[in-house]
């Protein structure tokens, strides 16, 4: 059964819809589904449906149908033919590492997402698919993001896993390429450039895998979400985050 996350969201004025990430047998059950138009230029990036998760429409992702290359390795599980071409592109077209060698390193070290049921489905949270579930997404601007960064803290020991990443990716592969997806954690998104003109100016991603979504839900009364470091920072903000 899916958990309630409405104390913390309440808590922080988080109003943007969550957005799950599905790896799910049957996509008829998260309609209504948008898909990647095919042979729209460099592929159909998964952002630009922003607006679609807002409505209430999900992104139905294939290894046949997945937009854009990025999403086709990050969320897919596709392997690229054009590996040196794709290296040139990321590193001197586009300038995101200093070297072909750095990107093909890079390349070589991610942890990509291989779908076991065959659909990748993003979009609005669907309370009876959560078995499906591999990671949430709250859209959040600068101080909520700093407000959930605690939250990913607030259980975490020394000696655990890091509780927040910030990983070098595309903003679909923040979606999901966590080394563990059984680890309570988090990674800051959004930090892809080339995606975030599909999202508003001051609105960042902070995924989390499902074990800290749970984590998530059990916030009530006397954690820092009711204390004064929030109450003062809400106040300083004229009354809402």
């Amino acid at each position: 059964m899916q958990p309630d996350p409405s104390f913390l969201l309440e808590k922080l004025n988080v109003t943007l819809p969550l957005t799950g990430l599905y790896d799910a047998p049957d996509p008829a059950a998260f309609a209504p589904l948008v898909e990647p138009r095919p042979g729209a230029k460099r592929g159909e990036c998964v952002f630009s449906h922003f607006a679609d998760w807002q409505k209430g429409r999900t992104v139905h992702l294939t290894s046949a149908n997945f937009g854009c290359g990025g999403a086709g390795g990050s969320l897919c599980g596709v392997q690229r033919t054009d590996r040196a071409d794709f290296i040139h592109f990321l590193a001197i077209d586009e300038g995101l590492k200093a070297s072909e060698e750095l990107m093909g390193r890079w390349l070589d070290a991610r942890v990509n997402f291989a779908p076991a049921r065959g659909h990748v489905l993003v979009g609005p949270l669907k309370a009876d698919q959560y078995e499906h579930l591999k990671t949430v997404t709250f859209w959040v601007r600068p101080d909520q993001l700093a407000a959930l960064e605690l939250a990913a803290q607030y259980r975490n020991a020394p000696g655990d896993p890091e509780p927040t990443i910030a990983g070098f990716s595309s903003g679909c592969g923040q979606l999901v390429n966590f080394a563990d997806l059984s680890v309570p954690q988090a990674q800051i998104g959004a930090t892809d450039i080339a995606m975030r003109q599909w999202l508003p100016a001051d609105i960042m991603a902070f995924t989390v895998t499902r074990p800290l979504f749970e984590q998530f839900c059990l916030f009530a009364e006397g954690s820092y979400l009711t204390k004064p470091f929030l109450s003062r920072l809400r106040k300083a903000r004229g009354g809402a985050l």
